[in-house]
């Protein structure tokens, strides 16, 4: 047995049907900055007033890769957690993320293919109780036993 995980990683022994979690952020201009210079997307419906004021949005808004970037911490640092390898993502993006929104992250579980160690999670965003972004990942998760 492998006792080496961190706390909160959940292995896939563990894992059940209808598991969520989640966290909540509120996205900043210095977020939206930063994911700018990491990604060098510039564009600047993410970075300039005047120019964002003149597009369907009427302001700025932050990059949707940047808020899908919090449903990736959720499965990473918390379901199933360290140690989880994303196999894929589908994202549908239905609103705009404004700066100092707070966006909550959920991903719940929906399948688990324990032979190959697989999960499949529901995964979407919430500003105000609107989704604003939905998908589907699946991940490779930890285990407790040898392979």
């Amino acid at each position: 047995m492998l006792d080496n995980f961190p706390r909160g990683t959940i292995c896939i022994e563990d894992i059940e049907i209808g598991m969520v979690r989640s966290l909540r952020k509120v996205v900043t201009d210095r977020d939206i900055e930063l994911f700018a210079e990491v990604s060098t997307d510039r564009n600047p419906v993410h970075l300039d007033d005047d120019y964002a004021r003149d597009t369907i949005f009427e302001g700025r808004i932050a990059h949707g890769m940047l808020t899908a970037g919090l449903v990736s911490a959720v499965i990473g640092e918390q379901l199933p957690g360290h140690g989880t390898v994303y196999l894929g993502q589908s994202l549908k993006f239905l609103g705009p993320v404004r700066p100092g929104d707070m966006v909550l992250a959920e991903v719940e579980v929906i399948n688990i293919d324990h032979a190959k160690r697989r999960v499949t999670l529901d995964t979407r965003c919430l500003v105000n109780g609107k989704k604003i972004l939905i998908g589907e990942a699946v991940v490779l998760a930890p285990s407790r036993k040898f392979d």
